[in-house]
């Protein structure tokens, strides 16, 4: 087991990484401090881990919320039948919520446990490569509104992060392939080595390969580890964890929610971001082609949406938590291994990457 530490002072936590974990009832034993845990699943989740969670628990009190299980329903109205169990059971101040799932249950389990009773202890279980290697480390949490992704949410950091790579076992290969497009991004943003690392070992990773799989695990979670611990609440370096995601959340909103897994959209996000930053004269066209083929390798889509013109994504790319005085900010890449957030961005550029990528 590999154990990791995002450092931030008194509220410092360890990542836990390695195969076999949800079976060690110790891990939870030292980050459960009450009788009362609640665990958020759904119901894909619940038939294949909920009960060997259970039995580490002991004698603990333990209530479940299953939820459906899509980007559809991180929703309030979803976060309220948390709220709704919690306080049906009363729940005190000093329980621990676990959620068990993917991104969308680790947003919004850590979304009610920051709002519950303001605030209870909870911890990370995530179950996809997408939720092990970003979502479920650094403590954004929160759920999506029609006009926007992930508008409504807080800063609010588990007990622990739990990344137990066996469940990557049951994963599907659409979801695999999701998750790559986040591991992608580490060494688009601050490691040349690891995405020449990632060109070589590709195959390896869609395999399955569980040696791959661990040191990519391992490698992510150390690069986002460290950004946290530089940068908790988003206000400089932590922004270049978001490469492709301004125009990957336009994709989803405008889609639909649940068209495109958030890794898919972040690939041809990425693509965008990429073929932006060469019109801007810091790439080469080496460069975009390198990143495009390795996303095309994982089996990810590299064109935007044909329903979505520049119009559109520049009004929904508007609605963006980035954003300044109304002003669009992209995370964009100096070079392979070395992300910027410009003060400004071109708009007549923008325009162009907007109506031209992807689009003949």
């Amino acid at each position: 087991m590999k154990n990791l530490l995002v450092e931030l002072g008194h509220r410092s936590y360890p990542i836990y990484i390695g195969s076999g974990l949800l079976n060690q009832p110790e891990l939870y034993a030292q980050h459960i401090n009450s009788k009362q845990v609640v665990i958020i699943t759904n119901e894909t989740i619940a038939p294949l881990y909920l009960d060997t969670i259970l039995k580490q628990l002991g004698s603990h009190i333990v209530e479940e919320v299953i939820l459906p299980d899509g980007e559809q329903y991180k929703t309030l109205e979803y976060v309220t039948k948390i709220f709704d169990q919690l306080l049906a059971k009363k729940f005190s101040r000093n329980s621990t919520l676990i959620a068990l799932g993917g991104g969308v249950i680790g947003d919004m389990g850590g979304f009610a446990a920051a709002c519950y009773q303001r605030g209870i202890a909870f911890i990370q279980i995530p179950t996809t490569l997408l939720a092990q290697v970003d979502s479920s480390v650094g403590g954004k949490t929160g759920v999506n509104h029609p006009l926007g992704k992930n508008m409504i949410g807080a800063f609010y950091q588990p007990q622990c992060v739990i990344a137990d790579a066996s469940v990557l076992d049951t994963l599907d290969n659409r979801q695999l392939s999701a998750g790559l497009a986040e591991v992608i991004k580490y060494g688009l943003i601050r490691d040349i080595e690891f995405f020449e690392w990632l060109e070589h070992n590709i195959d390896a990773l869609l395999r399955r390969d569980k040696k791959a799989l661990a040191y990519a695990i391992e490698k992510s979670c150390l690069n986002k580890a460290q950004i946290v611990s530089e940068d908790e609440n988003e206000t400089g370096i932590r922004a270049t964890l978001n490469l492709g995601h301004t125009f990957g959340h336009a994709i989803e909103t405008g889609s639909g929610y649940g068209t495109y897994l958030h890794g898919e959209a972040v690939a041809i996000g990425t693509c965008q971001a990429a073929d932006l930053s060469r019109r801007k004269g810091w790439l080469t066209d080496q460069d975009v082609n390198r990143i495009i083929s390795l996303f095309i390798k994982c089996h990810l889509p590299i064109h935007p949406p044909k329903n979505l013109d520049s119009n559109r994504f520049l009004e929904l790319m508007a609605v963006d938590k980035k954003n300044i005085d109304g002003q669009i900010r992209l995370i964009l890449l100096k070079k392979l291994g070395e992300a910027t957030l410009p003060t400004n961005v071109d708009k007549a550029l923008l325009i162009e990457t907007l109506d031209t990528y992807g689009r003949s």
